[in-house]
């Protein structure tokens, strides 16, 4: 596979930045990724299940993520897990850089105050 640049994929739709966000620090399930991003949104982003899971095979086209082993012999083993990819994590450390610096233009011409 040839190396692909990680730009070519930003900015991110949101759906995509939150479940790479969600899967960031380990391996998920459908469930659980929907229920993180709806905490973490204070419920103003709901992934229903066909929403989610178009957008995790979009993701698992592009690389980013990929179906992995749950790991936990106590888990659901009818539950699929997920986890980011290095390209996924290399993607959204990409787009975090880019919405750092939106954020920064934004202080800087007055249009957020603190």
């Amino acid at each position: 596979m040839k190396h692909r640049d990680p730009a070519e994929l930003l900015p991110l739709k949101p759906n995509w930045l939150h479940i790479l966000l969600t899967l960031s620090e380990e391996p998920k399930h459908g469930y659980a990724i929907m229920q993180e991003v709806q905490d973490r949104t204070n419920g103003k982003i709901k992934l229903w299940p066909a929403t989610l899971y178009g957008t995790i095979r979009r993701l698992e086209d592009a690389l980013l993520v990929e179906a992995v082993d749950g790991g936990d012999p106590e888990s659901d083993e009818r539950r699929q897990y997920y986890a980011i990819t290095p390209f996924g994590k290399d993607v959204l450390r990409e787009e975090v850089k880019r919405l750092q610096q939106l954020v920064q233009l934004a202080y800087s011409k007055g249009a957020v105050r603190t």
